[in-house]
């Protein structure tokens, strides 16, 4: 069985999935230690991070101020009198043997977030509503990391790193609202893109500072109640998300089908093998013995500091998305595209935030030609010198928005901005007029200059017209080729069109 997209089949799949996201405060949530990721292993460590006999943890604000703000912008209530829970969790890389967490009064309850699912192809978007079902703090646990065999004894080894021990956590948990692959890494996407916004998280899946853990399981379709569900971890990307649901979808249906049980169990996903294989038995709440935290005391979020987060919440991706659509005349994709990552949006602001386009905008000219330039010449740029951010690039926004307004202007040509455009995004410039005027690359637009040429090519292709005039058409292209030529690429196209059509038909 492969990890492919599941058959239709009278059942449908219910899935909901449990994500854990690494919050970047410059210290852990209860220590004064430090949350840097790459340090070497057991340096950010202190008493309080393995519990020793006699330490008290103390809340670190910068936590609290950060989930309370995911909760906003995940449209959630926020809890106006929280709690810290004892979770009894025996695992070697959790020094206490227990992780504070956050149980019956998390921070925040009850909210949503939009997914919206883009055919390439230009079709209309579909959009989702997923209801959050609780948002609550908590702490890491560390790293165990398996060795081989020792060569004396010939047994198994594990180190544990505990640098990661009280780095502090949000858990977010949807409703079991998905229903397939697709959609469920389409949740995880939007996620990942709303804390990267809020500036709370980076994010990166591969360093584990986002994780996220599926529920799933399937029924037959119409029915309320759900099957038995099946928990799937060790998922480093998206894309694992999307095909480890596709093949446990046909694993659990098959199952049924063959009259074979489906047990509630953790379960983990093989890369290699593209396959879900059984971990462990899942355990319940019961089995963690959640009881209050007696070191802490009970959370209260005033109105007044609650109005002051929400004041400082930045345009989020789905009501950016939505303002590009609606003000910009982008399709789905487009926005799509310039929203994914928060710096190329905010490239995308500033450069049609300058009045030279924004002008242009609001007269009716789309700003279409911007994010073509953004998405294509500059995306590529980046991608192929490796570069970590659309920042790290010469070509600010502010330049980028002359250059799409020389074009504008009959300046130069697209053409001519294509040729200059290696040489902006490599170094910076004072301005891209006198760059293209100090190279000579102005665009002719004068009639009278352009008829003189117009007329010289036609003199010299006497067999070309009299082709053109039996009705080859096509060799419209030849003769706007060759004014090109003539001039180096500097014949205004729209100009050149209309007096090669005249003289041409004449």
């Amino acid at each position: 069985m492969t990890a492919t997209a599941p058959i239709k089949t009278k059942y449908e799949a219910v899935i909901g999935l449990e994500t854990h996201c690494q919050l970047n405060t410059k210290t852990k949530i209860f220590s004064p230690v430090s949350t840097a990721f790459g340090a070497p292993p057991n340096s950010n460590i202190s008493p309080i991070c393995l519990g020793y006999p006699g330490v008290l943890p103390v809340l670190n604000e910068k936590v609290l101020e950060y989930a309370v703000k995911a909760g906003l912008a995940l449209n959630c209530q926020i809890a106006p009198y929280s709690k810290f829970d004892r979770k009894q969790y025996f695992y070697p890389d959790l020094p206490k043997n227990y992780q504070i967490s956050q149980y019956d009064l998390p921070i925040a309850e009850h909210g949503w977030l939009e997914i919206e699912l883009v055919d390439k192809k230009g079709a209309e978007p579909t959009r989702r509503k997923i209801g959050i079902t609780r948002l609550h703090m908590e702490e890491d646990a560390g790293k165990l990391v398996h060795g081989g065999s020792d060569r004396l004894s010939g047994s198994t080894h594990s180190l544990v790193d505990f640098n990661r021990a009280g780095v502090p956590l949000l858990e977010i948990v949807s409703e079991p609202d998905l229903r397939s692959g697709e959609e469920a890494a389409e949740y995880g996407r939007e996620l990942r893109r709303i804390v990267r916004y809020l500036g709370i998280s980076d994010g990166n899946m591969q360093e584990g500072s986002l994780r996220c853990d599926v529920n799933i399981s399937v029924r037959p379709v119409g029915q309320e109640a759900f099957g038995v569900k099946v928990e799937i971890k060790n998922m480093n990307s998206f894309s694992s998300i999307q095909k480890a649901i596709d093949y446990e979808i046909e694993r659990q249906i098959k199952a049924i089908a063959d009259g074979e049980p489906i047990y509630q169990e953790t379960r983990l996903w093989e890369e290699g093998s593209q396959r879900t294989i059984s971990m462990r038995m899942k355990e319940g709440s019961s089995d963690y013995r959640y009881f209050p935290e007696p070191d802490l005391p009970p959370i209260e979020v005033s109105k007044k500091q609650l109005k002051q987060w929400e004041s400082e919440l930045p345009e989020l991706p789905a009501r950016k998305r939505h303002r590009y659509e609606t003000e910009l005349g982008l399709s789905a994709y487009d926005t799509r595209v310039l929203t994914d990552d928060l710096e190329v949006s905010q490239y995308f602001d500033r450069a049609i935030s300058q009045s030279r386009i924004s002008d242009a905008i609001a007269q009716g000219v789309n700003a279409k030609q911007v994010a073509n330039w953004v998405m294509g010449d500059i995306a590529a740029y980046v991608n192929s010198e490796k570069l970590d951010s659309i920042n790290d690039i010469a070509l600010k926004p502010e330049t980028l928005a002359e250059l799409v307004g020389l074009i504008e202007e009959g300046t130069i040509s697209g053409k001519i901005a294509k040729e200059i455009l290696p040489e902006l995004l490599s170094k910076p410039v004072d301005s891209v007029k006198k760059l293209v005027e100090k190279k000579g690359l102005i665009q002719i637009s004068d009639t009278g200059e352009l008829e003189k040429m117009i007329d010289e090519v036609i003199a010299a292709h006497p067999k070309e017209v009299e082709q053109f005039r039996n009705g080859k058409t096509k060799l419209k292209g030849f003769f706007v080729g060759q004014v090109m030529k003539k001039t180096s690429g500097r014949a205004d196209p729209k100009v050149t069109n209309q007096l090669l059509g005249k003289k041409l038909e004449g």
